[in-house]
């Protein structure tokens, strides 16, 4: 086993502090800083910046770290689902062969990639598939960054979403320094990224508090009791909580604030519903995302057809909650919102 320790991850000052540490000096690190996140280089003997011996030096104790996807499928409306080798999921020692899939979806100019933070996840909402195999471990921010340095279309990325695998607030250390990275080292623009939760008590805040990306939270109901019942984490933190906490940010100019809600025929879509959105987010600046439930193993849920949701769309834009139909992508390949798992990749890595 490979005992080096990784480079993808590090920030410019903790590369400048490991090769001082090294006997090299401190500006070599800024140089590294260059070569991983500005020219993406997958092999230290690509860094010709650096003598012959540092790098020698260097790749004795350290590795680039990036992994390529070791399968893709392709989907008949161009979203790409990738898997991805997990090096460093926690706790240690990880277990073998562990995976995370994520999704790359073109559409026109824009190209977003939506990344996995964990091995499964515990929230088990009741409608996702990720849910239902479990959490098998966090990723670090190594592995998180590997989704987007190894991607093949990495240079047509426009736009990060923290949609897939996992809970992100569950996750957070390694998403705030992942996010740092991005709007750092890389330069994007943190209106470039979007990170999801379903409202983790404590560590959304935190979020809001460190990061100025856009957050996502995923409601799917209005109402108490039956946003207990699909999402398990309401226990801890209603969705009425998690709106007031919003409340105490500004949404009105360079951060976004969205609000996911699958929609379940008859369960979640109906006029009562409406009301009950839009009152409780009466005077928020933020979106809603109407999203088609994909049908998975197990669960009695039906989905709501285009014209319940048009409606209920058409009600909260009427009552000053802007309200959008996501477009399904990838559900050939089952890659759409809620069927990402690797749990058989897990039992039959190859």
């Amino acid at each position: 086993m490979d005992e080096r320790r990784v480079l993808m991850g590090m920030t410019t000052g903790e590369l400048r502090e490991a090769v001082r540490q090294l006997g090299m000096p401190a500006f070599a690190g800024g140089q590294i800083a260059q070569w991983l996140y500005q020219k993406h280089v997958t092999d230290i003997d690509e860094m010709t910046n650096l003598s012959k011996a540092n790098r020698e030096l260097l790749g004795r104790h350290f590795t680039v770290g990036t992994m390529a996807p070791i399968d893709c499928q392709r989907s008949q409306d161009g979203t790409v689902k990738y898997l991805f080798p997990v090096r460093t999921a926690t706790p240690s020692p990880p277990t073998p062969h562990l995976f995370v899939e994520t999704v790359f979806i073109p559409d026109g100019e824009r190209a977003t990639l939506c990344v996995s933070c964990q091995v499964g996840c515990k929230m088990n909402c009741l409608f996702c598939q990720t849910g239902k195999q479990g959490w098998q471990g966090d990723l670090t921010a190594a592995d998180i960054l590997n989704q987007i340095y190894a991607l093949p279309e990495r240079e047509r990325l426009t736009n990060i979403v923290f949609m897939g695998q996992g809970e992100p607030m569950d996750n957070l250390n390694a998403i705030l320094r992942v996010t740092s990275l991005l709007t750092g080292e890389y330069g994007w623009s943190p209106k470039r990224i979007t990170v999801s939760s379903v409202g983790v008590k404590g560590k959304l805040k935190r979020f809001l508090d460190e990061s100025q990306c856009h957050v996502a939270v995923s409601m799917h109901s209005p109402l108490h009791e039956q946003r207990l019942q699909l999402m398990p984490a309401e226990q801890a933190m209603p969705i009425a909580e998690t709106v007031q906490l919003l409340r105490q940010y500004d949404f009105t100019h360079q951060r976004r604030c969205s609000f996911e809600y699958i929609c379940f025929a008859g369960l979640n879509d109906t006029p009562a519903h409406a009301r009950a959105i839009a009152s409780l987010l009466k005077g928020l600046e933020c979106r809603v995302n109407l999203i088609r439930f994909h049908q998975i193993p197990d669960v009695d849920l039906p989905a709501s057809d285009d014209r319940r949701m048009e409606q209920l769309r058409d009600y909260l834009t009427q009552h000053g909650v802007y309200t959008t139909i996501r477009a399904s992508r990838g559900e050939d390949i089952l890659a759409a919102c809620g069927l990402l798992s690797t749990a058989n990749s897990q039992r039959n890595p190859n």
